[in-house]
């Protein structure tokens, strides 16, 4: 009674292009979270790994933790020793270097 024959009508589909552009915006989205989010994150975390390998005997560094000391020992595994005051000396995992402050040069 009170419905128009326009509700009665079904809506055209739009078919594959219809279903491409609902899919643009997102696929937009999604690249500019890429290009804002993830990679710049990636290439944070590549030159951290590269860092702290290359982390040698008397480099002055600052921990996660806010501790500045200077490595004393670096070891093949995971650790190395940080004297943090003269005659201090702590192990500390090497991803928790945060920043390396002065780098010594090597022996020619």
């Amino acid at each position: 009674m009170f419905a128009t024959p326009a509700f009665a009508q079904s809506a055209a589909s739009g078919g594959a292009a219809g279903a491409l552009t609902s899919f643009v915006p997102l696929i937009l989205i999604f690249v500019i979270m890429y290009f804002l989010l993830i990679r710049p994150q990636q290439k944070k975390v590549k030159e951290h790994r590269n860092m702290v390998e290359q982390l040698r005997r008397g480099d002055q560094v600052v921990t996660q933790g806010g501790i500045i000391g200077k490595v004393t020992h670096v070891a093949e595994g995971n650790e190395i020793q940080v004297e943090i005051a003269e005659g201090v000396k702590v192990k500390v995992l090497r991803h928790t270097i945060a920043q390396v402050i002065s780098k010594t040069e090597p022996v020619a």
